[in-house]
């Protein structure tokens, strides 16, 4: 699990192409220390894992999967990335809880300044759309976010100027895929909702007490 608190932005080396995915080098440097062989690491997003630490950063595997999923297939020699260390039980939650599981790609339509920080509205896939809510969580490219509004397709978020400096959000402009990951308390609610295993269906609130006949 991350946070969403971006620790630092690594430069893409190289992405050699492979059977199964891609081996993408990256430049970089973590105040918390040295990174280690086998750790989770997040990338602008997706979790991946460190296969190889080498000089100046280290190397990591997405497989067909994650580029099929997210941005990663985009990426390029030269390509910036928010970086993250996976959470250590007892760390501050600075963000929210952040899996590193892309829900989704959606796409900058516009920016708006708010003083000295930016209001960003992003058209998020269909099925997304449900996840969303005024003042809940989301991650975008590995950044956590309240949701400012939102008017589906669209939603916005502010970009606060540490953001701004600190992250890769600054480089986005309308037409630009980001990776975009609801709020995992959402999920599960939604999951459950939808019914699946016999969930919470109106009837089966009504049943338990919880709904009268007026809000069934």
């Amino acid at each position: 699990m991350f946070t969403g608190i971006v620790e630092t932005v690594g430069t893409v080396a190289a992405v050699r192409r492979e059977r199964g995915g891609a081996t993408i080098p990256i430049r970089a440097a973590l105040p918390s220390g040295p990174f280690v062989i086998g750790e989770s690491i997040a990338v602008s997003g997706p979790c991946l894992t460190v296969e190889r630490v080498v000089a100046g950063g280290f190397e990591c595997f997405a497989s067909a999967e994650t580029l099929a999923r997210t941005t990663l297939s985009r990426l390029a020699p030269g390509s910036r990335v928010n970086l993250e260390r996976a959470l250590a039980i007892g760390g501050r939650l600075g963000g929210h809880l952040v899996s590193g599981h892309v829900d989704g790609v959606g796409r900058l339509r516009r920016t708006e300044a708010s003083g000295s920080a930016r209001e960003l509205w992003i058209e998020a896939p269909g099925d997304l759309g449900p996840l969303l809510a005024p003042k809940g969580s989301v991650a975008i490219d590995g950044v956590s976010l309240t949701v400012n509004r939102v008017r589906l397709p669209e939603f916005s978020v502010t970009i606060v100027p540490h953001t701004l400096s600190a992250t890769t959000l600054a480089d986005l402009a309308p037409g630009s895929q980001v990776n975009l990951e609801a709020d995992v308390v959402a999920r599960y609610v939604a999951s459950i909702l939808a019914g699946r295993g016999g969930g919470l269906t109106g009837e089966r609130l009504a049943a338990l007490g919880w709904l009268d006949e007026e809000e069934r």
